[in-house]
């Protein structure tokens, strides 16, 4: 009886540390993003090229919404051509299916306030965007570390 006693405790820790280790994880799911998963996740290369330390905001007019894909072999994404005053800059907002479902549209010609990572692309400045305001309406793409919202728990509707 002492035997089943010490097996069953020990299956107990075990699965006590599995549980905490996978819970310690960033929350980033376990589905198929099309590429656009979580850094570190084995897949989200274009995700790692989003960093905090370079988080700006610029405001500006939308001059296209365009598809796009930002590495070979992922999902179409959503991409706009954005009129600052400084001049233009590429901004990625992210994968066309969860745009899409968002409430906030993007169309040509909104004003729009843009918070993001700052990258260069394709030897080009560009902004991988976190945030996008549209008059009252902000459209959260990304948490402050640039974790997806489309990855895991954040999948819902965003205003």
């Amino acid at each position: 009886m002492k035997r089943f006693t010490v097996i069953g405790m020990l299956v107990m820790f075990f699965v006590t540390i599995v549980a905490i280790s996978a819970n310690a994880q960033p929350r980033c799911g376990r589905g198929n993003y099309g590429g656009w998963g979580c850094a570190g996740q084995g897949q989200g290369m274009y995700q790692r090229m989003y960093s905090p330390q370079t988080v700006t905001t610029v405001t500006g007019v939308v001059e296209a919404v365009e598809q796009f894909t930002p590495i070979k072999g992922m999902s179409y994404g959503i991409h706009l051509r954005l009129k600052t005053q400084d001049g233009g800059i590429s901004v990625h907002v992210g994968p066309v299916w969860y745009v899409e479902k968002q409430d906030v549209k993007l169309q040509t010609g909104d004003s729009i306030e843009v918070k993001g990572s700052h990258i260069t692309y394709n030897n080009e400045p560009a902004i991988i965007a976190n945030e996008i305001k549209k008059g009252d309406a902000v459209l959260t793409l990304r948490d402050n570390n640039g974790i997806p919202k489309w990855a895991g728990t954040g999948m819902g509707r965003r205003r």
